[in-house]
């Protein structure tokens, strides 16, 4: 039977052959009562990387990521976490920070916190001295003998958050850590997730919200229907789509017109076309010679949205788009 780290990798694996991987999962398959959940996926994410699983509610992306955890075990497929071929073994080593949030509530927020590191392997002594001094340097100094009960559910969030990382983990996994938290909760935690990728900690978190992976992720897998169409780096999957060519002239007719791609459209004061397979610097000899008069001319690159509409489809985009994030408080 071959195992993992025999034969031939994914194209996303071989992208980060350079790097260890801290993940990697091959024909990962679950199935729940004859529906297929996850219907094989392959995934190789690379140590000290932001990952990101996009995809909408119902893809597929929880159950994927409690495969690679050892939370749930796969039908089929073979899945290795820093280096283990069973994930209960370096439990010790990874932050979980599930979806579905939940606390004590009789707890103080820095037990809370202390509780959390425990499950990991963290003395509890060592624990609450990591969760006063957690709170204090986030700005939470004036929480830490307060109830959970007594927190909004903001604090609460960002309490579970802070024992997800007190036992210092090499990797951690968050599933749609941003819903429910208002837009500074979210800037906060982008700058943490940045962070904690500088110190050499690897970050896989799942999300529907494109904004979240395009700002924050060096690879991401795209996933829809239980599967992966896409596994790779985010400049990788915009560059499934030929560049937008914006161009206004002087002159609204002439020679230089022949140069233009045939996708070429006119909106007004501007032609939009793709860039040509050819690049720009024919074109723009063609407009200076054939004296076009050149306004303006800019490239822009696809954006994330566009390349998962063209690598996932419409379908899986309008159901991205419908997916509406919790309303925080």
């Amino acid at each position: 039977m071959m195992k993992l780290g025999e034969g031939p990798m994914t194209s996303n694996a071989d992208a980060a052959a350079i790097r260890p991987l801290a993940i990697e999962a091959r024909g990962l398959v679950k199935r729940f009562d004859g529906f297929t959940a996850v219907g094989g996926v392959d995934l190789a994410v690379p140590e000290g990387s932001i990952y990101g699983v996009l995809g909408p509610n119902g893809a597929g992306k929880t159950t994927t990521l409690r495969m690679l955890l050892g939370i749930i075990d796969p039908d089929e497929g073979l899945r290795r976490v820093l280096g283990h071929d069973r994930p209960h073994e370096v439990a010790h080593a990874i932050g979980y920070l599930p979806e579905e949030r939940g606390l004590y509530p009789a707890m103080k927020a820095y037990e809370a916190i202390a509780f959390l590191g425990s499950l990991r392997g963290l003395p509890l002594v060592e624990g609450r001295r990591r969760g006063k001094e957690l709170l204090e340097e986030h700005g939470l100094g004036y929480a830490i003998d307060r109830q959970i009960r007594q927190l909004s559910k903001g604090m609460a969030q960002q309490v579970q958050l802070l024992g997800t990382l007190v036992h210092e983990p090499r990797l951690v996994v968050f599933d749609e850590p941003f819903s429910g938290l208002d837009a500074l909760n979210q800037g906060k935690l982008e700058k943490m997730i940045r962070g904690l990728a500088a110190k050499g900690t690897t970050v896989i978190f799942s999300t529907h919200v494109i904004a979240h992976a395009e700002r924050l992720c060096d690879e991401v897998a795209i996933i829809a229907g239980g599967k992966v169409p896409f596994a790779g780096a985010v400049d990788v999957a915009r560059d499934r789509i030929r560049p937008q060519v914006r161009l206004e002239t002087r002159a609204a007719d002439g020679p230089w017109r022949r140069a233009l791609p045939a996708d070429a459209r006119n909106e007004g004061a501007f032609w939009l076309f793709n860039l040509p397979e050819s690049g720009i610097e024919p074109l723009l000899r063609a407009l200076i010679e054939g004296e076009a008069g050149i306004l303006s001319l800019s490239i822009e690159r696809a954006g994330l949205h566009d390349a998962f509409v063209a690598i996932a489809g419409e379908a899986a985009a309008r159901a991205l788009e419908e997916d509406k994030p919790e309303e925080p408080r």
